[in-house]
């Protein structure tokens, strides 16, 4: 780990932020996590760094979330902050925005001017330079002083003209024309997994930039608005993990290791799927202060574990597990912002049966192939075709794939067989968002449209800095299955119906880790159990982290020298 060297002085009233003069961190207080808010003065820096490819005068416009109620109820849900927000600035609160000088640096957040009224329902308000402190920023001004801070940057005099070498400076001023015009940029592009629009906050400027009523009006029109440079640019600034990031991904992947363990240790069959979850959350709210999961929990147990993102408002983990089943648990924690994503596979009952072994090791299998693949310079595309690979062996060692005599598996990956029993993309770039920006930036490999592989949430060349998810699964998905043995399939051929048949109920198998892409190869962030022997041994009660690795080809790398949390909350 990296962890910050920051040193606690004062708590903040109405949050877990603890500050200095110098320097301040995020906590949930206790010994959980402290994040340091430097974090996102870096990453403002590192925006920063790119001035050479923005206009002159470049000014960096960020809007926040807003605060929300749900349908036409006064009930507030938690906020959640924007994502690129939060990446810059780090700031809990809603409704706030900020300003960013992109050839200096400096930095003016703007925050909403609360009335009184607020304080009794949410707590004392922040003064500016409270909100300045907490944040680590140059300015704080409120939301609606953003005419005057444009102004003041355009150096353009706001307050009254009163004196005789005041207005003859003001005069000198208009006839050299001195003012900086400059160039708002806003943040507008595609999201490459969701298919939605990021859209510019334009109705923010309009107003500002089409009013004729203020003395100032000839000034603020000299404000030009791009929409197109930003996007990209911030986009490829949260590919790439500072230190600090990294640090808190690995924090969160490793509580996100442990609730799962956690988990594994008291499911049972005959338990229904949604107190999965329940464990889950509970643990890594108790011992590591999560407040949040970065997505919904997927607690598929049997056929269900065949459906990729079960756990939705429609079928909200609520089956009952029955012994025998394979359980697909796919969960992850949050923490200031940041988020994992790990999923186990193991037997309800704790013991694998011939049939969930073979499938199992398949996918692990599969893993070990790319963690040896893995490294800066190396393939995405690349490493889903070999995870596939593995797979079909695995497949094939079952009965269910068919091999003719001249034909090799990578003939079958290329003619994408195993894209019938692994629809997804391998894995998906993770940050503040579970399935974080990047994926397909201008410059970069264009989605492939092949079965499969179009499911690839980027088929970018992995560079060291990255941190994505490996998450290869086998799944017997029916309706996949159907199509793929019906007589006009090409793949009809190499397919053992009635073995298949035995697998209708199997569900599926995933696992999947958080790594992060060095220059010779990868570090897993994540410390479960993987072979069948650390499986079976935690589903018996076995003590976990172990003391010895069993597999060092998965790349665990603190799997022995991690200090565990209470293994045991004590409402459980």
């Amino acid at each position: 780990k990296e962890p910050p060297s920051i040193h606690i002085t004062t708590m903040n009233q109405n949050d877990k932020t603890t500050t200095t003069p110098s320097s301040s961190f995020f906590s949930m207080g206790l010994s959980t996590y402290e994040v340091p808010l430097t974090l996102f003065s870096t990453n403002r820096s590192k925006l920063c760094s790119h001035s050479s490819s923005l206009p002159p005068n470049s000014l960096i416009y960020i809007k926040g979330g807003t605060s929300t109620t749900r349908n036409d109820t006064d009930h507030e849900p938690i906020f959640h902050q924007e994502s690129y927000f939060h990446y810059l600035f780090g700031v809990k609160e809603p409704d706030c925005a900020g300003l960013i000088e992109a050839h200096t640096g400096k930095t003016t957040l703007l925050v909403p001017n609360y009335p009184k009224e607020y304080e009794w329902w949410m707590g004392r308000i922040k003064t500016k330079e409270e909100w300045k402190r907490l944040y680590q920023v140059e300015d704080v001004r409120y939301i609606e002083d953003l005419e005057d801070v444009l102004l003041e940057i355009m150096n353009v005099k706001t307050g009254e003209v009163n004196s005789e070498e005041d207005k003859e400076e003001e005069e000198d001023k208009k006839e050299k024309d001195e003012t900086n015009n400059i160039t708002v940029l806003l943040l507008s592009g595609p999201n490459s997994d969701s298919g939605n629009v990021y859209s510019p906050p334009t109705e923010t400027f309009t107003p500002l930039l089409s009013s004729h009523t203020t003395k100032h009006s000839s000034s603020l029109s000299k404000i030009i608005i791009d929409t197109t440079t930003l996007h990209p640019i911030l986009s490829e600034c949260r590919v790439l993990k500072s230190p600090h990031e990294r640090s808190l991904l690995r924090h969160v992947t490793e509580l996100t290791s442990l609730s799962h363990v956690y988990t594994m240790k008291h499911i049972k069959p005959s338990m229904m799927e949604y107190q999965g979850e329940s464990l889950f959350r509970h643990y890594a709210y108790f011992t590591g202060g999560a407040r949040h999961v970065g997505y919904t929990p997927i607690c598929g147990c049997g056929p269900n574990a065949s459906v990729l993102h079960y756990g939705h408002a429609a079928a909200p983990n609520d089956v009952q597990i029955q012994d025998g089943d394979m359980c697909l648990f796919d969960m992850g924690v949050e923490y200031y912002g940041y988020g994992s994503d790990v999923t186990c596979s193991f037997p309800a009952n704790g013991v694998f049966t011939m049939q969930q072994r073979v499938i199992y090791e398949g996918v692990l299998n599969a893993q070990r192939v790319v963690y040896d693949m893995c490294g800066d310079g190396t393939s995405w595309v690349d490493c889903h075709q070999a995870a596939e690979g593995e797979i079909l062996k695995a497949l094939i060692t079952a009965g269910i794939v068919l091999l003719p005599d001249d034909q090799t598996v990578e003939e079958l990956v290329e003619m994408r067989l195993g894209a019938v029993f692994m629809p997804h993309g391998l894995g998906h770039f993770i940050g503040i968002d579970t399935h974080d920006v990047g994926g397909y930036l201008p410059g970069h490999p264009e989605r492939i449209a092949k079965a499969g592989l179009k499911s690839l949430r980027t088929a970018r060349v992995l560079r060291a800095g990255m941190t994505i998810t490996v998450e290869p699964g086998c799944y017997f998905i029916p309706s996949l299955i159907e199509e793929a043995t019906s007589p006009s399939s090409p793949f009809c051929q190499y397919l053992n119906k009635d073995v298949l048949k035995e697998y209708v109920s199997f569900g599926g198998a995933r696992l999947e880790d958080v790594v992060e892409i060095t220059q010779d190869g990868c570090i897993n962030y994540t410390i479960c159990p993987r072979t069948i022997k650390e499986v079976e041994h935690v589903m018996r009660g076995g003590k976990w982290p172990p003391l010895c690795d069993e597999m060092p080809e998965l790349k665990r790398v603190n799997l022995l020298t991690y200090s565990p949390l209470v293994m045991n909350p004590p409402s459980i």
